[in-house]
């Protein structure tokens, strides 16, 4: 088994090393130009950038079939660009108010992400899991199997057929089931009430002789497993709570920012606004 893996492994890494090979042979045709625009070069290493920058696409369409697409938005903005700076836009006031608005943007933003990166450090991450874990309550929690349709005779036919062994329950669910049969481990909150009270009420390895109804139609349950939960690894609540003491981390440096300035508010009537008074 482990060589049937270990084989499959290889398999794809050759796959992944060809597709990468590929890419950089043909590449590098034409040295590399994807196109020239007046006279000012667009590269194929420009358009892939392009195209693994914008990962709603890349994650769906290979870039050889968005490939054409891609090149003709980069020639495009490239003839935008040619045209706006023939015009002389960049003297512009419109041009230089923009460029100083995102530039004091890039400041802000990139002073409140370093601020942050030092305060959310791997020690703040793995103190906040072990809180976690300390204050973690095991509940019971059941990995199961369900058969779901709209009718209850379809459903009383299943179970039917479960009695008299006539066919598996991986069969039943695959041909009748117009939900994903496998549930994995949830405790009871996770689901609906009326499919939880006859969920929890099995014993391992047993189904429900009656239908179940819910808001979703008719169930057929398969309760394959019962124990108590466990915390989650760290590697899977790291993301969690570092966009946790994120939020928490920028709420703090505006704070300090507030604390440590002095500032004066005035109304639409030229009126100084008195800052509340703390509370005693």
């Amino acid at each position: 088994m482990q060589k049937k893996y270990i084989l499959a492994a290889s398999a794809a890494l050759v796959i992944i090393a060809a597709g990468a090979f590929t890419y950089n042979v043909r590449a590098q045709r034409n040295n590399g130009i994807a196109a020239v625009v007046n006279g000012e070069q667009i590269t194929v290493a420009q358009v892939k950038e392009f195209y693994e920058g914008n990962p709603q696409i890349a994650g769906r369409i290979p870039f050889e079939l968005i490939y054409n697409s891609a090149l003709d938005a980069l020639v495009n903005s490239k003839l935008a660009l040619q045209a706006a700076t023939a015009a002389n836009i960049q003297a512009t006031p419109e041009y230089q108010k923009a460029l100083a608005e995102m530039q004091d943007e890039v400041a802000r933003q990139i002073y409140v992400e370093q601020q942050v990166k030092n305060r959310v450090t791997d020690e703040e991450v793995k103190k906040m899991y072990d809180e976690y874990v300390n204050n973690f309550k095991a509940e019971k929690e059941i990995k199961a199997k369900h058969i779901l349709v709209d009718e209850e005779k379809l459903a009383k036919d299943i179970i039917e057929q479960l009695n008299n062994k006539s066919a598996s329950f991986d069969d039943l669910a695959k041909k009748y089931s117009k939900d994903q049969p496998d549930l994995g481990y949830f405790t009871a909150e996770a689901m609906v009430p009326e499919f939880s009270e006859v969920a929890f009420a099995l014993d391992k390895d047993t189904y429900n002789k009656e239908p179940v109804k819910s808001q979703f139609g008719y169930h057929v349950i398969l309760v394959e497993d019962i124990r108590d939960s466990q915390p989650l690894p760290i590697e899977a609540m790291a993301p969690q709570i570092s966009a946790k003491l994120s939020q928490q981390a920028v709420a703090e440096v505006i704070n300090d920012l507030n604390t440590n300035a002095q500032i004066e508010k005035f109304d639409l009537d030229g009126k100084k606004i008195e800052a509340p008074k703390e509370a005693e």
